[in-house]
């Protein structure tokens, strides 16, 4: 069985369909017709009725918005580390 490959739409198009689900339109049918993954269709419901907004980014809950600053600042701190180790070992090596 081959897969479709993964389309992509605009944010013009997603919110053509909210207003058509949102104007009573039934989901089967906007499904059927535009040929969506209901997952997808109820992703972006959900999304815009949330946030406004269909980026990831923006519909993070607190917890998600929380492990996402922690995993930035640990990359940094981790880069801040190698560059230490570099500044040691170059010092060792001048005091000799």
């Amino acid at each position: 069985m081959s897969r479709r490959p993964k389309r992509t739409f605009t944010k013009e198009f997603k919110l053509q369909i909210i207003n058509l689900y949102n104007s009573g339109k039934p989901a089967g049918e906007i499904i059927k017709e535009y040929d969506l993954n209901a997952s997808s269709f109820y992703k972006w419901v959900n999304q815009f009725s949330n946030s406004g907004s269909f980026k990831e980014k923006d519909n993070l809950n607190d917890e998600q918005k929380l492990i996402k600053q922690q995993e930035k600042e640990l990359k940094q701190l981790r880069m801040e580390n190698d560059i230490l180790k570099q500044a040691a070992l170059i010092m060792g090596q001048k005091s000799k």
